[in-house]
C-alpha cells in the first residue's frame, strides 16, 4: 500500500460503482489544461479492468503565498467534486509543480475530505516512491526552467529527499505558453538528458514532468544505470492504484510499478 503520505481514509458513506472498463477500479486524475501525456501514459499503464477518468484545471505556479494557495484549492475543489460524481476508487492531482504544497498530506487530504476516497497528489507521490525505495539522494531531470528546478529541490529537501545534481531543458523561462513544448520533446532528447543528469552519488534518478513523456524510456534506463527511475507520472499512478486497493505487480515499467 503506498505511503500515508499521499492519501486519506475514504468516507464510509461512499460507494463506488464498476463499470464495463473499470470493474476493478475506476481512477480520475486532475490534470493541468496543456497536459497531453499523463492521461496517454496513465492508459498505457493501466492494468485489465481499470479504467482513468480525467479533469482539467488551469495551472498554478504559486503554491507557497497565501493568494497562490487558495486560487490553487479553489480549482482543486471545483475539479475533485466533478470527478466525484463518476464514483471512483481513488482520485490524484496529476502536476508536480502544482502539487508542491507543504505539509506534504495537506493537499491530498483536502481533496480526500471532499471526495470521500482516498487522494494523491503528484509531488508527495514521488516522495512516497522514493520513501518506499529506501532512498534519499536523487539526481533530477526535468524539462524546466532554472527557478522551477530550484523550486523542485527546495520542496525534496523539506520532505528529507537531496538532490545531487539537477538539470532542466528550460521550457517555461520564457512564460507559461512554452509549457505546450514539453510533450513534444523528442524521445532522443530526453533520454540523453535523463542519462547525462545521472550521478555516482545519486540512488535514483527523478524525471519530473507530468506532461514529459517519459514512460517508454523508463526500463531502458533502469537497465543502463543499475538504479531506479521515479517519474512523476509512474509515481503518481502507483499511488492512485495502491490508493484504489490495487497491487498489481506491473513489469517493464520500472522498479517502483514491479513492487
Amino acid at each position: 500500500m503506498a505511503s500515508s503520505d499521499t492519501m486519506s481514509g475514504p468516507n464510509e458513506g461512499y460507494t463506488t460503482t464498476p463499470s464495463a472498463y473499470g470493474y476493478r477500479a475506476k481512477i480520475g486524475v486532475i490534470v493541468p489544461p496543456t497536459n497531453t501525456v499523463n492521461e496517454a501514459e496513465w492508459n498505457r499503464m493501466a492494468p485489465e479492468g481499470i479504467s482513468i477518468h480525467a479533469a482539467r484545471m488551469p495551472l498554478h505556479a504559486d503554491t507557497a503565498s497565501a493568494d497562490g494557495k487558495k486560487l490553487l484549492y479553489d480549482d482543486v475543489k471545483k475539479a475533485t467534486l466533478d470527478l466525484v460524481q463518476a464514483r471512483l476508487d481513488s482520485i490524484a492531482y496529476g502536476c508536480t509543480a502544482g502539487s508542491m504544497v507543504l505539509p506534504i498530506t495537506e493537499l491530498s487530504e483536502f481533496m480526500s475530505e471532499i471526495a470521500g476516497r482516498p487522494c494523491v497528489t503528484t509531488a508527495a507521490s514521488i516522495v512516497s516512491a522514493l520513501r518506499r525505495l529506501s532512498i534519499s539522494k536523487v539526481a533530477l531531470a526535468t524539462p524546466y526552467h532554472q527557478a522551477l528546478n530550484n523550486h523542485e529541490i527546495e520542496f525534496l529537501a523539506k520532505t528529507g529527499i537531496e538532490v545531487i545534481h539537477e538539470q532542466g531543458l528550460g521550457i517555461g523561462g520564457g512564460g507559461a505558453h512554452e509549457y505546450i513544448q514539453i510533450a513534444q520533446t523528442p524521445e532522443s532528447t530526453i533520454l540523453n538528458h535523463i542519462l547525462s543528469a545521472d550521478r555516482p552519488e545519486a540512488d535514483a534518478i527523478v524525471v519530473s514532468c507530468t506532461d514529459f513523456p517519459v514512460l517508454n524510456l523508463i526500463h531502458d534506463v533502469e537497465c543502463r544505470i543499475g538504479k531506479p527511475v521515479i517519474t512523476s507520472n509512474q509515481a503518481t499512478f502507483w499511488a492512485a492504484l495502491r490508493a484504489a486497493g490495487i497491487d498489481d505487480k506491473l513489469n517493464g515499467m520500472g522498479v517502483l510499478l514491479s513492487q
